[in-house]
């Protein structure tokens, strides 16, 4: 990896470790997705953003996810943008390096080949 793409990794890293609440739009969101990840309705997914693994008409947790993931991909497009590859790329190594770690025990998430797999 290149030092340009490993600095775009970790400024991407800092942001999710230290903007939580920019990656989603409030604490209360945030909250939300962490409960339902404690709880196994959505997991983190290979290619960087959060998923629903399990179906649900709870609103506030729709635009809970919703907003993480807008967050996400904003700071996937930057990220892409300072390293010259595709959001996309930028999505599955954060996956790899930095949410896939952090996943705990009894969460879910989705891999590459886009099964369910419980930590």
């Amino acid at each position: 990896m290149s030092l340009r793409k490993f600095l775009a990794v970790g400024a991407l890293a800092a942001a999710v470790s230290f903007g939580g609440a920019a990656l989603a739009q409030t604490a209360a969101q945030k909250t939300l997705v962490d409960q339902a990840k404690a709880a196994g309705t959505v997991g983190e997914q290979a290619d960087g953003y959060v998923g629903f693994r399990v179906s649900t008409t709870d609103a506030a947790l729709c635009t809970a996810v919703d907003a993480m993931n807008a967050g996400r991909r904003a700071a996937y497009a930057r990220s892409a943008a300072d390293a010259g590859t595709s959001a996309d790329v930028a999505g599955s190594r954060m996956f790899e390096s930095q949410l896939l770690p952090r996943i705990q025990s009894g969460q879910w998430y989705r891999n590459a080949q886009g099964q369910w797999v419980q930590r």
